[in-house]
């Protein structure tokens, strides 16, 4: 079968679709580049979230054990504090005693008993 000559192109369209033909692949490239570099720049994104999630996290940890510690030494704190003053009444008992003793033994020295 012998095609006729209408089914082919002239040599001007020809270039003239190789140029539009460059000019979308040219158009692609330049798209395609712009789209890695996004990519590139998403991809540092995310890599810099995980950092700081992974900081957080280890904050958060930290912050735990402070707690944790912090609560315990008001614990420790409370018992030091009630100890000085469980002395310091103590003391004032054991003087007010003495003091009543004294007194008592007075009295009944006055009276004859002892």
């Amino acid at each position: 079968m012998i095609k006729e000559s209408n089914d082919y192109i002239t040599q001007p369209e020809h270039e003239e679709f190789r140029r539009g033909m460059d000019a979308e692949n040219k158009r692609l490239e330049d798209e395609n580049v712009r789209q890695n570099h996004r990519l590139d720049i998403l991809g540092k994104t995310v890599d810099q979230i995980g950092r700081i999630n992974t900081s957080v996290e280890k904050l958060a940890l930290n912050m735990e054990n402070m707690l944790k510690e912090q609560i315990s030494q008001g614990k420790r704190l409370t018992k030091l504090e009630s100890q000085d003053g469980e002395k310091w009444r103590k003391l004032v008992g054991y003087v007010l005693a003495a003091v009543v003793g004294g007194i008592v033994t007075f009295l009944l020295g006055k009276v004859g008993i002892a």
